[in-house]
């Protein structure tokens, strides 16, 4: 296994040039510059759906830098039928999915399920007018109310904004089962949002973010 360090960029323009398909079939003959490129493509984006999933940065790191020791380990069963991105993203969401799980049964065992909600500003805003870091750090509070799957979909679907189809085959569902824990999610985290944090409602961007066709 490679370096997960990346090599300066002036080390690699040969690899910036083709395409993320190209980058695989290289990967597949053992070629480090390679992965070297596909960090480079893909760790900023990884990073952004795998904080908003696990709400947690260092766990983020984490799940990425994981996530490229599995790619490297399993690039021989990649196929060129597959889409890249798609493949790469389906690695991350699964270890994510198992980093939410093995959570949860430690808050379990601890007792500690409940998670405490930060006070508020008593002050009657809407959430438009919450600066983004706001918002995202209600919506870090909002989203124990759900499965680790629903978050899963949540994150992929309405925040990060890939298709339907394309989520369902990151997660390895069908696109029925990603519109139906879409639903739920929004549903629950509206009621939650109500519960919890009643002077942002209504006017939730929650139901407003990406509806399905």
């Amino acid at each position: 296994m490679p370096s997960l360090v990346r090599t300066s960029p002036d080390k690699r323009p040969s690899w910036q040039e083709v395409s993320d398909r190209q980058l695989m079939k290289a990967l597949q003959q053992d070629e480090e510059g390679a992965l070297d490129e596909l960090i480079a493509r893909k760790s900023a984006g990884l990073m952004s759906v795998a904080g908003r999933m696990s709400g947690d940065p260092e766990e983020a790191r984490d799940i990425v830098q994981i996530t490229f020791v599995r790619v490297w380990e399993h690039r021989h069963e990649f196929r060129d039928r597959w889409s890249p991105n798609t493949w790469i993203y389906r690695i991350a969401t699964n270890l994510t999915i198992d980093y939410l799980r093995a959570r949860q049964r430690r808050e379990r065992a601890l007792g500690l399920a409940g998670s405490s909600l930060r006070a508020v500003d008593s002050e009657r805003r809407s959430l438009a007018e919450l600066e983004q870091r706001e918002v995202e750090e209600i919506f870090l509070k909002l989203v124990g109310c759900l499965s680790s799957r629903q978050r899963v979909v949540f994150v992929l679907r309405a925040i990060e904004g890939f298709d339907t189809k394309e989520v369902a085959a990151m997660v390895g569902c069908r696109a029925s089962t990603v519109r139906n824990h879409l639903f739920v999610a929004r549903r629950k985290l509206k009621r939650e949002l109500e519960a919890c944090f009643p002077e942002y409602s209504p006017g939730s961007p929650i139901d407003s973010m990406r509806e399905d066709p």
